[in-house]
């Protein structure tokens, strides 16, 4: 027989061989089994956690994310402001009261006499409470200006909390399709275990009847502990994105367990250059803060002019003082009185009105400017997006062809390795161009899906993400 044994060395050779690689194989055997039950439980953990949606990871991190409050309450904080009395449009009215007390002691020497008087202890006392008003009636158009300013800072209040609001809904969105990117490359990285795996144990049958070599063997251990130490290095990336999207949604556990619905980055190929830039001179909350800026600066201007007006001021008061003496001719003394003033003036002349003006054009001038440049910024950023995307998207095509070809190739190197006319190092490369084909489709995806992200956030729609 051609295979028989020719000798007892030859058959001690064998079973010695056969030994060496039966406990490598116990020890490879380990960690399939280690491996399989961390994925095992994995599974399970994540199989009894809520399942979140885009939309409902979103409403939640609205609701707890630190900086949306914060932002929030900053904006309730300009509407508490915005209101007439802080503008000056109502007068003031202040309650008051005091007491002041003397004690002397006095000696008097009466001058037709000489006879001298003397009086220790002398409490003299003296209670005043009094009601008075204030009121600028008019102040040059400044009340009202005032007025204005207040109300846009209310507005601009409105304009901050939806830029962080968007940035928010830009970052975690970004994060959540990382996350889905993250679990694909996991599972591409199973499979390149499961074939590595497949192929070591084809390698190994092999290698103990002689049709392979030591070299073949040790190759394809290493290829296997590689893409086990991918696998194994990818949870941790996976937790990583994890740990970031509890903390985007504010999670008191930012290490607890999330399962999302979705398990593919869905790209939008049909957005348009036209109607996405139309949206961002509209609606881009960033265009709308810098047109604020230049309102404010305007009012900023109105309000020095007003001082060259007029003034007007009312006051008004009611007042109760009580006197009590001890030596004096009257016990005691009470006044009561109402008193009223009305003050008219104009300032002809401060020293830094005309600089003061000066520097508001200036001012104005600045927002002016900084609102064009600004457009031209969002223009220079959509534009290049906009080419990223397309760029993203025909890419996208190339690499799904590349996919299918890639499948094939592996599917038919497979077919030729199992025959024995493929070697080991030719089928490890039909393995790798099938993962790294996989790997550029989803880079593409993702790259794509952020381009997205930036050109619906820069156009005002990124709300859009709140309705899928």
């Amino acid at each position: 027989m051609k295979n028989k044994l020719k000798s007892d060395t030859d058959y001690y050779t064998f079973r010695q061989k056969k030994s060496i690689l039966s406990n490598k194989k116990n020890k490879y055997g380990m960690k399939k089994i280690l491996l399989t039950a961390a994925g095992v439980l994995l599974s399970l953990t994540l199989t009894a956690q809520q399942t979140y949606t885009l939309k409902s990871c979103l409403e939640l991190g609205l609701e707890n994310n630190y900086s949306v409050r914060i932002s929030k309450n900053e904006e309730q904080m300009s509407k508490n402001n915005a209101t007439k009395a802080n503008a000056g449009y109502y007068p003031t009215v202040d309650l008051s009261g005091s007491y002041s007390g003397t004690l002397n002691n006095t000696k008097s020497t009466v001058r037709t006499t000489n006879e001298v008087e003397k009086n220790s202890g002398i409490l003299d006392n003296t209670f005043n409470a009094g009601l008075s008003l204030n009121w600028t009636v008019f102040d040059g158009f400044n009340i009202t200006t005032n007025y204005k300013r207040l109300k846009e800072l209310e507005a601009l209040g409105e304009v901050n909390t939806r830029i962080v609001i968007e940035d928010f809904i830009a970052n975690f969105t970004a994060e959540y399709y990382n996350y889905i990117q993250q679990k694909i490359r996991m599972n591409n990285f199973h499979y390149a275990v499961s074939l590595s795996r497949e192929r070591l144990r084809i390698v190994e049958a092999r290698y103990l009847i002689g049709n392979m070599s030591r070299l073949d063997l040790q190759q394809a251990r290493v290829d296997f502990n590689a893409d086990s130490s991918k696998y194994v290095k990818q949870h941790e990336l996976l937790n990583t994105s994890r740990i970031r999207l509890n903390e985007l949604m504010a999670n008191v556990n930012v290490d607890q367990n999330i399962e999302i619905a979705d398990s593919v980055i869905d790209v939008d190929e049909l957005l348009v250059f036209n109607d996405l830039w139309e949206s961002t001179l509209q609606t881009n909350a960033e265009l709308l803060k810098s047109e604020k800026n230049i309102t404010l600066a305007q009012l900023n201007l109105k309000s020095i002019n007003s001082r060259k007006y007029p003034y007007l001021r009312l006051s008004s008061g009611y007042g109760y003082t009580l006197n009590r003496y001890e030596i004096n001719t009257y016990r005691q003394r009470q006044v009561t009185g109402l008193d009223l003033g009305l003050t008219a003036g104009i300032n002809i002349f401060d020293g830094t009105r005309r600089s003061q003006k000066k520097n508001a054009n200036i001012e104005i001038e600045n927002a002016r400017l900084q609102r064009l440049q600004l457009e031209q910024s969002l223009q220079a950023d959509i534009a290049n997006l906009w080419q990223a995307y397309i760029n993203n998207i025909k890419m996208l095509k190339l690499e799904r062809e590349n996919l299918t070809a890639a499948k094939q190739n592996h599917e038919i190197a497979m077919e030729r390795y199992m025959l024995g006319d493929l070697s080991g190092i030719e089928m490890r490369e039909a393995q790798k161009n099938l993962l790294d084909a996989e790997e550029r489709i989803l880079s593409a995806q993702y790259d794509t899906k952020l381009c997205e992200i930036s050109l619906l956030q820069i156009s005002g729609k990124i709300l859009k993400y709140f309705e899928k």
